[in-house]
């Protein structure tokens, strides 16, 4: 890995650190509870693009079969969760 590829890396994993902390102070004192599920999943979509990073870090396949069931199964939880949140119930 070149020299610049790597300090490339190093500075997006720290800025995915900061975007998930200033994700995680808006779950914590989110007014309403949709902005709280906002947070959450855009803190799962940080942490997905930093596992694909790590996978160009690591030059891994599993990283990015990792994210690849992550994604599926954030897609279903903020599906369950914009349906409880409007009707108060998921299983119908």
């Amino acid at each position: 890995m070149t020299p610049l590829l790597s300090w490339a890396v190093a500075a997006t994993l720290v800025l995915y650190a900061v975007a998930i902390v200033l994700a995680l102070v808006r779950v914590l004192r989110g007014p309403r509870a949709q902005d709280r599920v906002l947070a959450l999943d855009f803190m799962f979509i940080v942490a997905l693009l930093a596992m694909m990073v790590l996978a160009i870090r690591y030059d891994s396949r599993m990283y990015f079969e990792g994210a690849l069931l992550m994604a599926l199964f954030g897609f279903v939880g903020s599906a369950a969760l914009a349906k409880f949140l409007l009707r108060g119930e998921v299983i119908e």
